[in-house]
């Protein structure tokens, strides 16, 4: 039953989401191993992620941008495949580990910037945050350089990160139930890690403006990285 600790760890995440647009995905999935097989992590991290990104984005609804959807998600197509591809080569016993390593990159590392500002700039969004997000789970990060760009307003960010985000996790849950990965006998912890998130979401969504967002960046930047060194470690803790 240890598993079932990931419901309110899922609540807090998606509450930190619901703050700052981003990072929850990271926290979320720092947090699972130990409690899930190695192999159960990104996927069931998807279905979490997706009801917390959803949810998200139905709560701002106003500040939806539909112009954003139909360039990323043909991207996130083709990174899907692509990443699927790799996820298939895996040894899943250092599974943690190597999301341990991409989430110190994403974290510390200058993120590449992707030409342009239009819509072939959300195609190669797509592409290459859902390759990587089929071997990370977490990279919503990624994306907040490439949507600056178009609107700098905060709530802008934050809804329209949740909407390709949704579409993210969506194409992702696809592949991984092509490859195989049962997601039905995971329904008792999804169902309540989802209603956790949609919870957090409705929480986060109604203190983002009570929230100081510079300090808050500082801290949550080192629990990051202290989750991402015990990720790294679990190989060994566990063997």
């Amino acid at each position: 039953m240890s598993e079932f600790l990931l419901v309110p760890i899922a609540f807090l995440t998606s509450c930190v989401a619901g703050v700052m647009g981003l990072g929850g995905g990271m926290l979320l999935i720092a947090a699972m191993p130990g409690f899930v097989p190695a192999s159960a992590i990104i996927p069931l991290h998807a279905a979490t992620q997706l009801a917390s990104n959803v949810s998200r984005a139905v709560f701002g609804w106003r500040n939806i941008d539909p112009s954003i959807i139909p360039a990323f998600l043909f991207g996130a197509l083709i990174g899907a495949w692509a990443g699927g591809a790799v996820y298939a080569q895996l040894d899943l016993d250092w599974l943690p580990a190597v999301i341990g390593v991409l989430i110190l990159v994403l974290t510390w590392v200058p993120l590449p910037k992707v030409p342009g500002g239009g819509q072939w700039s959300l195609v190669l969004l797509g592409i290459y945050q859902t390759g990587l997000g089929m071997l990370a789970g977490a990279t919503g990060p990624l994306g907040a350089a490439v949507l600056l760009r178009r609107n700098d307003d905060r709530d802008w960010l934050v809804i329209n990160s949740a909407v390709y985000m949704s579409l993210n996790h969506c194409v992702r849950m696809a592949a991984f139930a092509l490859a195989g990965f049962s997601f039905g006998s995971w329904i008792p912890l999804l169902a309540g890690m989802v209603a956790a998130g949609i919870a957090g979401s409705w929480a986060g969504t109604r203190l983002r403006h009570l929230v100081p967002q510079a300090d808050f960046q500082r801290w949550f930047r080192w629990l990051v990285t202290l989750m991402a060194l015990r990720m790294l470690a679990w190989p060994l803790l566990a063997s």
